[in-house]
């Protein structure tokens, strides 16, 4: 008489994912809001309009959705989409989109650059409650992406308080 593993096998796989689910628990999340989300964007748009720089600006949430988007007068057009992808490759990869530029520039057939929304350039950075991204601010339309993070990183000090 042969003994079979199959029916002991699925029997224990059933019984670990029982076990499993019976101690799961919710994720505990924080979240930007609106509040903030604004607050952002409206800094980072003056802290731009006062060098004489006139661009648009992004911010997105937790998942890379956009939360706030604000195109500036006198924008180039395409200024309020790259302010948008700019801001979600900073969310999504964690790091100021410049960072992610520099790997692209260091590595050109990683093809993480070829992902739906991810842009190579300068001009975000991601949202922190201490070192977890909840987000990014991304602007786009002052001559330089360097000058576009100046006005993200001006943007996120006046409310790194409230991101505590």
């Amino acid at each position: 008489m042969a003994f079979r593993f199959a029916p002991l096998v699925s029997g224990l796989a059933a019984a670990a994912v029982c076990a499993s689910s019976a101690s799961a628990e919710l994720l505990t999340l924080k979240a930007l809001s609106a509040p903030i989300a604004l607050s952002i964007a409206q800094n980072a748009y003056e802290s731009c309009l006062q060098q004489g720089y006139h661009v648009s600006v992004t911010v997105v949430g937790l998942e890379g959705q956009p939360l706030v988007s604000l195109r500036g007068d006198n924008t180039s057009p395409h200024t309020i989409e790259n302010s948008l992808r700019k801001a979600y490759t900073s969310r999504t990869f964690r790091v100021p989109s410049g960072e992610f530029a520099q790997r692209v520039k260091d590595n050109p057939t990683s093809g993480q650059v070829h992902l739906a929304n991810v842009v190579a350039a300068q001009g975000a950075l991601p949202i922190k409650t201490g070192d977890v991204v909840i987000g990014a601010v991304g602007v786009s339309g002052a001559p330089g992406g360097e000058k576009d993070e100046a006005c993200a990183k001006s943007a996120i000090d006046k409310v790194v308080d409230q991101l505590k």
